[in-house]
């Protein structure tokens, strides 16, 4: 059977991911995101109402124009987890498929609430739930069976889906990071992917996300983070002024975390931020968390308005507002609060607990600083990464290569200077560079079996 890989987005730079894979007749493609980076260098812009050519220009989501050199018909669109490099670019793209989306429970939801949102076209593609653990048939050949394993990631439900062909497997490896104590759901499913790589014809490709894989050891597990997140904030428990929290809104472990700890140093805890709200909202629905009490969650910017002035009534000592903006973006909620936007008022000592890493892109890297300097400016005290990545590092890849023992290596989710490492690693365990590992750029595809 052929097997071909169109690598369309992600493989020269963080975001906008997307992947193609061609077995025989049958093409699934996994993930289609956004770029963020490329829309917030912009002011104003609303994704929502722009051309899918027009975003394709400003580099924000795939050039999917590759797809029409696959001889194929596509049959699946899988998004591996709800991050919006994964799945923003569905409303822009997935209507020019006659073909499912295929997700776990927690992610069909965000895409469905992305496609609501969605103001350019009409998006009527089937949303199919599969749970981890389960498979499905991919076309009519009955030669090719998907797959979904269990990943933890920094977003809940995140899979890794596999790719059941004759020729041997393609595991899809983006993203995830090793955690074998999460703090919801269940562990990465390792023994799985030591069975895929031993069984049948093995593994013949694995595209593996390569975020982290110049960093040395193991990548801790999110209970480390809980950890983290207990110490720094029980150490403020005595202080009586503002405490205001900050992490990625699609982080429902982390924000459990933060709000568990608020009420044990005696503040109430508050989301704020459309994001967090769709986030935590959407997961409390579904019953993937339960925060229990009274737990306010305000995203429209009068109702935000309205919980900051009964904070600021009742007293900032009280509560524990946790925000949007920890990279920074202009018109979220810490940026909001930095630039004396919002009732809060932030006085000389007051706390400012970022509970998330900086993504390392120029964009993200100067907004950060901005916002920092704002706070800074009005006496705020600032707790920076009290938080551990949803990414491999390099004993985590090394795991994986002795898990999956792949016959192909195809890096991706990072710029060619950020796979290298990854290559080093490929290369150490007897892998070579354009013989079995594959470094791509965006619409280029690779032919593994002819």
């Amino acid at each position: 059977m052929e097997i071909e890989i169109a690598t369309l987005g992600g493989y020269e730079e963080v975001g906008r991911q997307m992947t193609a894979v061609r077995a025989g007749d049958d093409i699934v493609i996994f993930d289609m995101g956004l770029n963020l980076s490329k829309v917030l260098i912009h002011d104003n812009v609303e994704t929502e109402s722009m051309h899918s050519l027009d975003l394709i220009d400003m580099g924000a989501i795939p050039d999917d124009r590759v797809m029409s050199e696959l001889e194929g018909d596509v049959k699946a669109i899988v998004p591996t987890h709800g991050h919006l490099d994964h799945i923003a670019g569905i409303p822009k793209l997935a209507h020019r498929y006659d073909a499912p989306i295929v997700s776990a429970p927690y992610t069909i939801e965000l895409v469905r609430q992305q496609i609501e949102d969605e103001g350019k076209f009409q998006v009527d593609n089937d949303l199919v739930k599969m749970k981890p653990g389960a498979t499905m048939a991919i076309g009519d050949s009955e030669q090719v069976e998907m797959e979904f394993v269990n990943v933890t990631h920094s977003i809940i439900d995140a899979i890794n889906p596999v790719l059941h062909t004759p020729e041997g497997a393609i595991v899809y490896g983006l993203d995830k990071r090793l955690d074998h104590d999460p703090v919801i759901g269940d562990p990465i499913d390792m023994e799985r992917f030591r069975e895929i790589g031993r069984q049948d014809e093995g593994v013949l490709a694995y595209i593996e996300d390569c975020t982290n894989a110049g960093q040395k050891g193991r990548t801790p597990s999110e209970s480390y983070a809980k950890k983290h997140v207990e110490d720094t904030l029980k150490s403020m428990e005595d202080y009586t002024g503002g405490i205001i929290a900050t992490t990625f809104s699609s982080h429902i472990a982390r924000v459990k975390t933060l709000v568990e700890y608020a009420r044990e140093i005696g503040r109430q805890p508050v989301l704020l931020g459309r994001s967090m709200e769709k986030y935590s909202g959407t997961a409390e629905r579904l019953d993937f968390v339960d925060f229990q009490g009274d737990v306010g969650m305000y995203g429209h910017r009068k109702s935000v308005d309205r919980a900051f002035k009964r904070i600021m009534k009742e007293g900032k000592g009280n509560f524990l507002p946790i925000v949007t903006g920890h990279q920074g973006e202009p018109r979220a909620m810490l940026t909001r609060m930095g630039r004396g936007e919002t009732p809060y008022e932030i006085d000389d000592g007051d706390k400012v607990v970022f509970s998330a890493s900086v993504i390392p892109e120029p964009t993200n890297e100067g907004q950060r600083y901005q916002s920092e300097q704002l706070l800074r400016m009005q006496g705020a005290r600032l707790y920076d990464d009290i938080h551990v990545s949803g990414h491999l590092r390099e004993e985590g890849h090394y795991e994986m290569l002795q898990a999956l023992q792949p016959q192909h290596l195809i890096p991706g989710h990072q710029t060619l200077k950020g796979r290298s490492p990854y290559v080093d690693l490929a290369k150490s365990q007897g892998y070579k560079l354009g013989r079995d590992v594959h470094v791509t750029q965006n619409g280029s595809t690779i032919q593994l079996v002819e």
